[in-house]
């Protein structure tokens, strides 16, 4: 009877460590990094450019935003050098510091291991990243858009900068192990099909991440796109993401295609000069400045998506 009691004791104190080591060995699910060569020829860089700074808006979070602005304009001199913090005070599970994407940091990087890590969610050691980097949505993009990509970080200004290392809380650093996943490259549609182009860009700039409320860090189903997201700023207030569903009530159900432009190109730089932010003032982290670079067929196209998608009646006040 000790004999088996010992057994069973021994049991419940290894199936943690069983379950553990399986996590570590199964995930995250991983293929090896593709033998590509993104080169530099001026469409690729042009292209590249234009997603990273207005579609994807990598530049976002891996440079340094002016938060004494309204809506957190880029600092120059800071792009790619990473430094932004996403961590418990904004309630994620842990600290994530987007890390430097200048050449200085991605030279030992292949351009294989640069796509997958956008795509993947997997760093060049084979370690998964959060998904505050929304690699399941670029994922989805066309690999050539991705390539792309990959060309124009090549080409930014090297910046000398060691950010901290991410750090999970557990048990969320073993889940983080099961969320990369491979890719599931898509195909840049035709232009002329402005609702399905208008998805593409739609996913491309991974609107869903904070347009969608979420319950512990996954989307509360029926949600979608209603706005409600909160996030917690620096000063002790907080944004409420909006509702962006055609719901003619509280969403964008009454905009018409003419306002939707007007009201992202109203914030483009150099015209646009975004005014001083005083404490207590209403504040955002939307990045408009960024994504008012898009052009207008693309907000148009965007628009004309979003007028597809079932309208939830969700009011939003900030």
């Amino acid at each position: 009877m000790k004999r088996i009691l010992k057994m069973i004791g021994t049991t419940i104190i290894l199936l943690p460590v069983l379950g553990i080591g399986f996590l570590y060995f199964k995930f995250p699910n991983a293929e090896p990094a593709p033998e590509i060569s993104a080169g530099s020829s001026p469409e690729r860089l042009q292209r590249g450019k234009y997603l990273a700074n207005h579609v994807s808006a990598c530049m976002d979070c891996h440079s340094i935003r002016d938060w004494s602005k309204f809506s957190g304009p880029l600092i120059p001199e800071t792009m790619g050098e990473g430094g932004e913090v996403f961590d418990q005070k904004l309630g994620f599970p842990g600290s994530f510091i987007a890390p430097n994407i200048t050449p200085s940091a991605l030279d030992r990087w292949t351009d294989g291991e640069i796509l997958r890590a956008i795509s993947s969610g997997i760093n060049k050691e084979g370690n998964p990243l959060f998904p505050v980097m929304p690699h399941p949505a670029y994922g989805q993009m066309d690999q050539e858009d991705l390539i792309s990509i990959v060309a124009y970080l090549r080409s930014l200004d090297p910046i000398e900068k060691k950010n901290p290392n991410s750090k999970s809380d557990f048990p969320f650093n073993l889940i983080l192990r099961t969320i990369p996943n491979p890719a599931k490259f898509g195909k840049l549609p035709d232009r002329q099909d402005k609702v399905a182009y208008g998805k593409y860009l739609f996913i491309a700039a991974a609107c869903t991440e904070c347009h969608t409320k979420q319950d512990k860090g996954k989307p509360i189903a029926g949600m979608e796109l209603a706005g409600g997201f909160e996030f917690p700023l620096g000063n002790g207030t907080k944004v409420i993401s909006a509702n962006i569903t055609p719901d003619k009530e509280t969403g964008l159900g009454n905009w018409t295609e003419a306002q939707f432009i007007k009201k992202f190109k109203s914030m483009e730089l150099p015209k646009y000069k975004p005014h001083s932010i005083k404490e207590g003032e209403f504040q955002t982290i939307m990045p408009w400045t960024m994504y008012a670079g898009m052009t207008e067929e693309d907000l148009a196209a965007m628009f004309a998506y979003l007028q597809t998608v079932p309208a939830i009646q969700n009011k939003i006040t900030n």
